[in-house]
């Protein structure tokens, strides 16, 4: 019976160990990255948990040594066991051991964070990125096409500076009394609080709205830059392939933060949610959008039919390279409330194309 009770339990072991994925089980919990900063997070990720579970084996196998080997019992009893203390040796070794493995942890640390938050001028695209409640809106900045050619989007700045001549007199001669009747400052910075300069707006742009989501066409294989801020509140940027989120911020040079960070390229063709990552208000959770990962030769294709149909839609213009026109890793949120959740994305993420199609000349 007991042998019936080991076959058993051997038999559904190997049975569950038949689902499991040998590359996934080594990324620990992780999803997979698709740009080369997301598998060295991926490698670093690996390699501590590596080394935190030969730590730990080692921790229980002295744990489970002494309650086995040194523990008291009737012939032993009354006797003072031998005594290890003041072994300076042994003691300078598990000192300086934690160290050392703190250290290597902390080099490799610093080496895949310089790589990700590393910056060059090769990118291939350009992003400008706005985040407001409770939505998104890309534009194209600067592109750089298959052959050599470029493509500058780049349009206007919103709401462009202008120090505000009222300022200095606002605090000399306020027009509005405090609530105890002191007098109120101008504008922080001599600025109004409604100014966005920062803001970019470009010739090709993609809007999101509560019946659309917004999705960003991306190419494979070319260096990307993102320049992202809000319009608004605090949001967060957030492609879990990307292993990497960022925080978006209102008035980004007064906050402190950069603004621009970049990848350096996406591996494979596909369809990638994207996500806020930061509690922003009641719509927070539905503030979603697209990453979807074509060629460069069907994204110098989606450009130039952006470029040649002013008027079309971006609907139109994924159709024209034969890609779906809508998301297929989200949905919009009903934000009248009606409905009852059962709506879900349709398509492959992972083969977002249209079947039978026909690519259009841009």
């Amino acid at each position: 019976m007991k042998r019936l009770g080991i076959v058993v339990a051997l038999g559904l072991g190997a049975l569950l160990m038949s689902g499991c994925d040998a590359n996934e089980a080594m990324r620990f919990g992780w999803p997979e990255g698709v740009t080369p900063q997301g598998k060295k997070m991926v490698d670093l990720w690996t390699w501590s948990v590596i080394a935190a579970l030969v730590m730990g084996i080692l921790v229980w196998a002295l744990i489970f040594w002494t309650i086995t080997f040194h523990r008291a019992n009737d012939a032993k009893k009354g006797v003072f066991p031998r005594q290890t203390a003041y072994n300076v040796p042994l003691e300078l070794t598990y000192t300086a051991i934690p160290f050392v493995i703190i250290a290597v942890l902390f080099y490799f640390t610093v080496i895949v964070q310089n790589d990700v938050e590393g910056k060059n001028d090769d990118s291939k695209v350009v992003v400008d990125v706005t985040a407001f409640q409770w939505n998104w809106k890309f534009g194209y900045n600067k592109v750089i096409f298959s052959d050599g050619s470029t493509y500058d989007g780049f349009e206007a700045a919103g709401n462009p500076f202008q120090v505000q001549e009222q300022a200095g007199k606002a605090v000399a001669e306020p027009e509005v009394e405090g609530e105890h009747g002191g007098e109120l400052p101008g504008p922080a910075g001599g600025r109004d609080d409604d100014i966005r300069d920062y803001l970019k707006f470009d010739k090709i742009e993609t809007l999101g709205s509560s019946t659309e989501i917004p999705v960003l066409v991306l190419p494979t294989g070319k260096r990307i830059e993102f320049n992202i801020a809000s319009a608004d509140v605090v949001h967060s940027f957030w492609v879990p392939e990307f292993l990497y989120k960022r925080d978006v911020m209102p008035f980004p040079k007064e906050n402190s933060t950069d603004p621009i960070f970049q990848i350096g390229s996406i591996d494979r063709t596909g369809a990638f949610v994207g996500r806020c990552a930061e509690m922003c208000g009641t719509y927070h959770s539905m503030m979603n959008f697209e990453v979807r990962a074509v060629s460069p030769e069907d994204f110098d294709s989606y450009i130039r039919f952006r470029q040649s149909n002013p008027e079309a839609t971006n609907a139109e213009a994924l159709a024209s390279i034969c890609q779906a026109p809508e998301a297929v890793t989200t949905v919009p949120f009903d934000s009248r409330r009606k409905s009852d959740g059962s709506v879900t994305a349709s398509g492959n993420p992972d083969d977002p194309t249209l079947a039978n199609c026909t690519k259009k000349e841009s």
